[in-house]
């Protein structure tokens, strides 16, 4: 069983940055979609970036895309989200996710297709 441990989260003022980390173990193959959703109050919960482990490859809404950075570190067994030019608007809660197949990175899937969740770290942004 996959599990997640999100960490990171805090307050950051606009403009800057904050790195969040997800923590996995349980993995039984070396290819996974690992996600980074975020879900403001009010709001449903959307997919911010994607890493497929297998090629690689990102995935990244367009509201974070310039802006967030998905990588993973495979000494440490983390997925990192690099979080630049930080705006009000990134405020929520942040949850990693993962799922056995690679293309659920891709932009039509979202948060029913993730079966393994953590529970989340608070990222706050305040002047």
């Amino acid at each position: 069983q996959v599990q997640l441990v999100e960490s990171g989260g805090g307050l950051v003022q606009p403009g800057e940055s904050l790195t969040l980390s997800c923590s996995g173990s349980g993995f039984r193959s070396d290819y996974y979609a690992i996600a980074w959703f975020r879900q403001a109050p009010g709001k449903e919960r959307e997919k911010v970036a994607c890493f497929s482990t297998g090629d690689g490859t990102g995935y990244y809404a367009d509201s974070v895309k310039g802006r967030f950075t998905v990588s993973r570190d495979t000494v440490k067994n983390t997925l990192n989200l690099e979080m630049n030019n930080v705006k009000f608007e990134d405020a929520g809660v942040y949850y990693c996710a993962s799922n056995p197949r690679p293309r659920l990175c891709r932009a039509r899937y979202g948060t029913l297709d993730f079966d393994s969740w953590g529970q989340g770290t608070q990222v706050t942004v305040s002047s």
